[in-house]
């Protein structure tokens, strides 16, 4: 077992992390990016502003100081997806090599389309890097409530030692090499959530959400595995396993803002209102992107960028979706 874990990012996912490794007896502390946050952790033990339910072990140790990173065996890096090159750049600063860097964040960054672990091996070349991924919303896992996740790493050694440390009797992560796949799956499914959020809003029920469930993993997986993904991923808990779970729970941040889009809000006053980051917003326009670039086809990802970027009306949206040209529904096999 590592000697020291260093998890950087106290939003809910975090901090529920730094509770199942702490609660292993571990040597655990957590990196707190705002300073009145980290004064009300210390005192309580408890995140009032995003896990507010749950009393953390009191072994967990608290910081500001990024410079505790040089110390750590392994960094476990839970931050928005569209901040994580601007940390990785402070530790290179500090000076961070021979570790084990775990990314959690799902996304892609703008511009560059860089998958979170490649921005990370950009940054900090010296060190093993390994993604986290799965139906994994922390409010249950802090309850410990039955999960799996999936552990993905290209040495196989690594993700097996990894498997080790966050094994707990609740929660089970599985071993996976395919690391692209499991990083486009987890950052794609954001955006058929969202979708499902805008169905649910405008008071559609099961069948238009199984619809767009199926339909949206056999988009995502094809331009996943146009972008260099294994199919299989999105056959599993990296895949159709986030993917369910973040379009029906009420904990999806993404369900949350589609609802809202789908009940008439703007998404300026949705974004505003969330102190949470709605990954599917920049995946959406990221996807659309991509999606031109190499000529897959995308239905359900495009009408939403229309809806985000270009003020279509939701309703106007799923009409033209359903009057789409007939074809047949290809098999799952045939995508992969």
């Amino acid at each position: 077992m590592p000697k020291k874990i260093l998890v950087i990012g106290a939003g809910s996912w975090g901090t529920t992390l730094s509770k199942l490794l702490a609660e292993k007896k571990l040597d655990v502390t957590l990196w707190v990016r705002e300073l009145e946050l980290l004064e009300k952790l210390q005192k309580t033990n408890r995140n009032e502003y995003y896990l507010p339910q749950i009393l953390l072990p009191t072994n967990i140790k608290y910081t500001n100081d990024l410079s505790l990173a040089k110390q750590a065996d392994i960094i476990v890096l839970v931050t928005p997806s569209h901040v994580v090159r601007e940390i990785c750049k402070q530790l290179a600063k500090i000076g961070v090599n021979n570790k084990i860097i775990v990314s959690c964040a799902k996304g892609l960054e703008e511009g560059t389309f860089c998958r979170m672990t490649e921005i990370i091996a950009q940054e900090l070349p010296e060190n093993k890097i390994a993604a986290l991924s799965g139906p994994n919303h922390a409010e249950n896992v802090s309850e410990k409530q039955p999960t799996a996740t999936v552990i993905a790493c290209a040495d196989e050694q690594v993700a097996r030692k990894l498997q080790r440390i966050f094994s707990t009797t609740y929660f089970r992560p599985y071993t996976n090499t395919d690391v692209i796949g499991v990083e486009l799956a987890g950052a794609f499914k954001n955006i058929i959530a969202l979708a499902s959020g805008v169905l649910a809003g405008l008071g559609f029920g099961d069948n238009t959400l199984a619809g767009l469930m199926t339909r949206g993993l056999a988009e995502i997986s094809r331009l996943g595995i146009a972008l260099g993904a294994q199919a299989h991923t999105f056959a599993g808990l990296a895949g159709v396993g986030d993917l369910i779970a973040t379009c029906v729970s009420k904990h999806s941040r993404n369900r949350w803002a589609g609802e809202q889009l789908g009940k008439g809000r703007s998404l300026e006053d949705i974004l505003q209102e969330t102190k949470m980051v709605v990954e599917g917003v920049r995946a959406t326009q990221i996807a659309y992107k991509l999606a031109q670039v190499h000529k897959i086809d995308m239905p359900i990802t495009s009408k939403l960028y229309e809806v985000l970027y270009e003020k279509k009306k939701a309703r106007t949206a799923i009409k033209e979706l359903m009057k789409r040209d007939h074809t047949k529904e290809e098999q799952f096999v045939e995508i992969i």
